[in-house]
């Protein structure tokens, strides 16, 4: 069957590209239909990767984050019409120690091979997992940037010592808010204190203990634990505040990206005998952590809605640049694309 790959070129511009997928009793062929856009998507639409990168990775088919139907299927666990999630790290190996996302030999939709934004998606059963009942399919579509969270607090919960009255969420944004939404939901007797910028944006945290803003953090505020969620130049302000509030021998999680180095104040890093790690993206189990948290807790989708953003339906190249267009000039929230056949 003949396949249409919508790869982006150069920055902010798209082509066509066509594949042919041969049907075999390995593989399942889903039809993308709600695909959410993330940061790192936009960096590859406006050129902000360096050079060299861009070089190596164009052309490609963006978008990492998406929900599809099945239709076609080989086995029994899934039939056509069934609504998956789609996992868009695909491991070549396995390890005993290294988990399947941070293998190097592993690939990434939207990164290292074709993302998402293609009519049809040819992968193997273990790369899909069945959506819950009742998850809006707009809070579906970002379904793995929830499972970064998600693979971020399981990694806190091995790590952190267990003293965990309060911890803190450094950003205001689209992922401070779903991991302080997480870790609320899954720890709910942690006292959890958000810290941003916009008074707007916090507002909306409704289910957090606390909200600060940083330029209004004295020495009354403490925590046990911290995570980044900040990312890009404002980063690393975000680590020193971050390393001056939290109690000695806390655990600072770091999830935002940069494409700058950040100075931290390693000082104090030693003197409070801090640990530091960095947790990105994430793999099947977490997935599969998240799919029962779904389950469990049917408010989870509810509170997700209030950061879909604008919900733009796509038919076309055209209809795909004007979503990525829109993105850009959001105020809040995700951007998430519905292919309309």
């Amino acid at each position: 069957m003949l396949n249409t790959v919508y790869q982006l070129k150069a920055p902010r511009t798209f082509e066509l590209a066509f594949s042919d997928i041969q049907l075999d009793n390995e593989h399942i062929i889903v039809r993308p239909r709600y695909l959410s856009i993330c940061n790192a998507d936009q960096r590859y639409y406006q050129g902000l990767r360096p050079e060299k990168v861009m070089r190596e990775k164009l052309p490609m088919a963006l978008i990492h984050e998406g929900i599809g139907e099945v239709i076609y299927s080989p086995i029994d666990e899934y039939k056509p019409g069934d609504m998956v999630v789609m996992i868009p790290d695909i491991p070549c190996e396995e390890d005993s120690i290294v988990a399947e996302n941070y293998l190097r030999s592993s690939k990434f939709r939207g990164s290292s091979t074709d993302g998402f934004l293609q009519e049809y998606i040819e992968t193997v059963p273990d790369r899909i997992i069945k959506l819950p009942d009742g998850i809006a399919p707009q809070v579906a579509a970002f379904t793995e940037l929830v499972s970064v969270s998600f693979h971020a607090i399981k990694r806190f919960t091995e790590i952190a010592h267990e003293r965990r009255d309060t911890v803190g969420v450094w950003g205001d944004g689209n992922l401070g808010y779903i991991t302080s939404l997480l870790l609320k939901t899954m720890y709910p007797e942690i006292r959890v204190i958000v810290f941003g910028v916009n008074d707007n944006k916090l507002a909306d945290f409704t289910f957090a203990n606390q909200t600060v803003r940083i330029d209004r953090v004295d020495e009354s505020i403490y925590v046990d634990h911290a995570f980044e969620c900040v990312g890009g130049v404002k980063a690393a302000s975000a680590i020193n505040q971050m390393i001056d509030v939290i109690r000695p021998e806390g655990t600072i999680s770091l999830l935002g990206v940069s494409e700058e180095f950040a100075p931290i104040n390693t000082r104090m890093v030693l003197e409070k005998g801090l640990r530091l790690f960095g947790s990105s993206r994430s793999g099947r189990s977490d997935f599969e952590g998240l799919m029962e948290l779904y389950r469990e807790n049917p408010g989870l989708s509810y509170y997700l809605e209030n950061i879909v953003g604008s919900v733009i339906e796509v038919r076309d190249l055209k209809d795909i640049v004007k979503a990525f267009e829109t993105d850009i000039h959001k105020l809040i929230g995700k951007t998430v694309m519905v292919w309309n056949e």
